[in-house]
């Protein structure tokens, strides 16, 4: 049996350069041009690997195999960065102004590319296709439905889907490995509330927008507080209000941004429709206009329990002293789930935090990095399980 813990270790070097050149050069979702160039790069160095570009605006899918002797299994890792500015003192930093590879996008082409190579090279004893899937715009500009508007879930149709995350909110040698909703459906709304601008000397000649924001933003909280059941999880957080200009003027305006979590459809279906009655009744209740907007971003992330199982397996076998979680959920959402909702798959967490190294800023904080130990154990693992489905 393969050793692909051994083969990704000697494989380190070239994973972390290619890491730390993805970092240096980051690039937003749908704009990944030069990332999926040196994709498609490295990709033609594997010989018989069927490459396909511009799928889904800027992403790369590749075929391994096909020759219809088992199943089809779907590799995805995404590869967008954040619109951020890192402050981060390494020789990798950034070098796009503004643009920062702050949730580990970077170690995730990098571990998929160590993928390809270590499944190209077992490909005699591989029974089936891999489906290597480099996706754009994961960061909330729905680069996973795009690519499935463009047919990456057909010609050929996967059987299987897996996907990895580097984890920074736990340690290395830690494996989040959990069948079930494992990552919270989410949605983004907006909210714009229309009063009566005037001097901030006279607000009795005014209608303020900025007082109805504000019991808006407090009356939401009770939405998680007061009308779910303790025993399931919500989250209703507004994350940004504009509105005025100056110390001494009432606005006529003010704009709210939110998101919201959850993993049951009937929590979400009550939380839009008590987002949508509060910011209504309280902004009318301050005699102002509102408006509110509530836009998907993708559905609850679900790992398919079988898969989910070999999945468990396989990384007790080749980790035999890690921690395995098999019981883990979180409430950060991830657009891999519109590939998973046709396709039975395994979403796996991939510890990466090293305290003792300052390594455990958190995802999407400007000082984010990672351990790259962690690309050695992500390439290994998703080769490990993929090698394992294809076997049947």
């Amino acid at each position: 049996m393969t050793d692909y813990v051994a083969k990704a270790r000697e494989l380190f070097p070239y994973t972390q350069k290619l890491r730390r050149e993805f970092h240096r050069h980051p690039e937003l979702g749908f704009q990944e041009i030069r990332t999926a160039r040196r994709i498609v790069e490295e990709l033609s160095q594997l010989p018989g690997l069927e490459v396909q570009t511009g799928v889904g605006v800027t992403g790369v899918v590749a075929l391994l195999g096909g020759d219809g002797r088992g199943p089809v299994v779907l590799l995805r890792v995404d590869m967008d960065a954040l619109p951020m500015s890192e402050e981060n003192d390494v020789p990798y930093v950034s070098q796009n102004a503004g643009v920062m590879h702050a949730c580990g996008h970077d170690g995730h082409v990098a571990m998929g590319l160590a993928a390809a190579k270590m499944l190209h090279a077992e490909r005699e004893n591989l029974a089936g296709t891999v489906k290597f899937v480099f996706q754009p715009a994961e960061e909330g500009d729905g680069g996973a439905a795009r690519m499935v508007e463009d047919g990456v879930l057909e010609n050929p149709r996967p059987d299987y889907a897996l996907a990895l995350h580097l984890w920074n909110e736990k340690p290395l040698d830690w494996y989040g490995v959990a069948a079930g909703p494992t990552m919270a459906a989410a949605e983004t709304f907006s909210i714009t509330i229309t009063g009566k601008g005037g001097h901030g000397a006279a607000p009795h000649t005014t209608v303020d927008p900025i007082v109805a924001a504000s019991h808006i933003v407090t009356s939401l909280q009770s939405i998680v507080s007061r009308e779910i059941d303790p025993i399931d999880t919500g989250v209703v957080s507004v994350t940004s209000i504009h509105g005025g200009t100056t110390h001494n003027i009432i606005p006529p305006r003010v704009e709210m941004l939110g998101t919201t979590r959850s993993f049951e459809p009937e929590v979400r279906e009550l939380i839009l429709k008590r987002v949508r009655q509060i910011a209504t009744s309280v902004a009318e209740t301050f005699r102002c206009q509102v408006k509110v907007e509530v836009a998907d971003v993708c559905p609850a992330l679900v790992n398919d329990p079988e898969v989910t199982a070999r999945a468990q397996k396989v990384a007790r076998r080749i980790f035999p002293n890690a921690t395995i979680a098999t019981e883990y959920q979180t409430m950060g959402a991830e657009d891999m789930a519109w590939m998973m909702d046709e396709i039975p798959g395994t979403y796996i967490l991939i510890g990466s935090a090293n305290p003792a190294k300052g390594l455990d800023a958190k995802h999407h904080h400007p000082r984010f990095d990672f351990d790259e130990e962690a690309l050695v154990n992500g390439a290994a693992l998703i080769s490990a399980v993929a090698a394992d489905l294809l076997r049947q």
